[in-house]
């Protein structure tokens, strides 16, 4: 047998037991203990290849008493690692997290041996919660607990599960680690960002909403319930001046009355492919799940009453609608793990559905995205069928790659035929706009980052002129 057979079948005898180590165990060794195999073997390699032999006896039993040495501190350092229930793991999260927004978590861990150990800790985290530190080099003591803490950041709405946190401990000479999953379930929902909620609701009570894009909708006509007291601005009626509260806070102090309530509004949210295309980095159905929380919100406080339809090739959710404020809950519920999928829309399912559960009068506002003759026939003919038993509004998401070509000053030769066709695509979008106009149909075309506010203003216009 070769020199070469022999130490092949020598690492073959090496590597079984290494594997059955990994594979039940879940023990690796660590490169202090591949550097310390790998000196006697090299040595033995070159023993073997030397021409003269009349040393290698007493070279070989040297090595030969090294290597049993070395296997000796070897299993005595694998005898020092921990077993595996040691350690247990307690996770402290909120259940609810935003989109994009910093969310804390707690992780702690507990050590129920006498031994301290060298650990290192990464979480159980899906990568799409970003977590920042992802990972963790710590000494545990024994009989005691380390508590870590970690920021997510979530890229992406839905349910996520978190089932485990993984240690890898280090034996006492830091020959071998252990690979260790240690149970610890916790659910957290990523909703849309709902910070502009809280913001509308702060500028609301200052009467500041036009640094949000909102603007003051003169009403036509008058309601005549009184809502609030509130401080005199420029584009106020004088009759509506308030004299005995203006007296008593020595300041110009007008009424506001309230708008006609219980108005329903639905929304027809398209889950489909038109909806996978992105900006800013979210999806489109991103970005009308943003404006139709906030459109909610705004119509909840006004009185009246919100519900959804979300569907693609099926329905996939229905909340019926409703007022209060608990509503919201239930809009965010059935929408936040709610994703675009790469099938056809079915608009006719759609607006069956909603003539068989949506009978009142109500606005309904369909947010989708035309890209064919097809899809914008079909959005064409279901919203003008609405006109008389329901005000329908289409809300158009555009593309900004498309405007982006158009608006070039001076386009190169590279650049003409680009800018021809998306002007052509704008041209046949403009027609499809106008079409809908002329069929009674509300429409908005809007970009999607810039969505929410023009769709609160129409929103508001409607209510101003009791259209519904």
């Amino acid at each position: 047998m070769t020199s070469l057979a022999i130490v092949l079948a020598m690492l073959a005898v090496l590597a079984a037991p290494l594997a059955g180590l990994a594979w039940f165990g879940g023990i690796y060794p660590r490169p202090p203990l591949i550097y310390a195999a790998l000196g006697p073997a090299l040595f033995s390699l070159l023993i073997l290849a030397a021409a003269d032999t009349s040393w290698q006896p007493a070279v070989g039993l040297t090595l030969l008493g090294l290597d049993v040495i070395l296997a000796v501190a070897v299993l005595v350092d694998l005898r020092s690692l921990p077993e595996p229930n040691v350690f247990s793991a307690e996770r402290a999260a909120g259940r609810i997290a935003s989109l994009r927004k910093p969310h804390r978590v707690g992780l702690m861990l507990l050590n129920h041996s006498s031994r301290a150990y060298s650990v290192q800790v990464r979480d159980g985290v899906p990568h799409e919660l970003a977590p920042k530190p992802d990972e963790f080099a710590r000494r545990l003591d024994g009989r005691s607990r380390l508590t870590l803490s970690y920021v997510l950041r979530p890229s992406r709405r839905g349910a996520f599960t978190l089932r485990h946190a993984y240690l890898r401990a280090q034996s006492r000479w830091g020959l071998w680690h252990r690979q260790l999953a240690c149970p610890a379930e916790t659910t957290v929902h990523v909703y849309p960002d709902m910070k502009q909620l809280g913001q509308y609701a702060v500028l609301a009570r200052t009467n500041r909403l036009s640094l949000m894009g909102v603007r003051r909708t003169r009403r036509i006509g008058q309601d005549h319930e009184f809502e609030r007291l509130r401080d005199y601005t420029v584009d106020d009626n004088y009759k509506h001046i308030d004299w005995r509260s203006t007296a008593r806070r020595r300041k110009l102090t007008v009424k506001d009355f309230q708008s006609s309530q219980s108005q329903r509004i639905i929304f027809l949210l398209d889950c489909g492919r038109m909806m996978t295309n992105e900006a800013v980095g979210l999806s489109l159905l991103d970005h009308g799940l943003n404006a139709m929380l906030m459109l909610s919100y705004v119509a909840l406080r006004q009185g009246d009453s919100v519900g959804m339809i979300s569907f693609s090739d099926e329905i996939h959710g229905f909340v019926p609608p409703r007022g209060g404020m608990n509503q919201m809950n239930r809009l965010l519920h059935a929408s936040f793990d709610r994703f675009p999928q790469l099938t056809e829309s079915r608009y006719d399912q759609a607006f069956r559905y909603l003539a068989s559960h949506c009978r009142r009068r109500s606005l309904v506002v369909l947010i989708t995205n035309v890209i064919d003759e097809v899809n914008a026939g079909q959005i064409e003919r279901y919203l003008s069928n609405l006109v008389g038993r329901h005000l329908p509004l289409g809300v158009l998401l555009r593309d900004r790659r498309l405007f982006d070509a158009v608006d070039v000053e001076h386009p190169r030769d590279d650049q003409l035929w680009p800018a021809a066709a998306a002007a052509d695509i704008l041209t046949w979008r403009h027609q499809v706009l106008t079409d809908l106009q002329s069929k009674g149909v509300l429409s908005l075309d809007v970009f999607p980052e810039d969505m929410t506010a023009p769709l609160v203003n129409r929103y508001l216009e409607v209510k101003a002129r009791h259209l519904l």
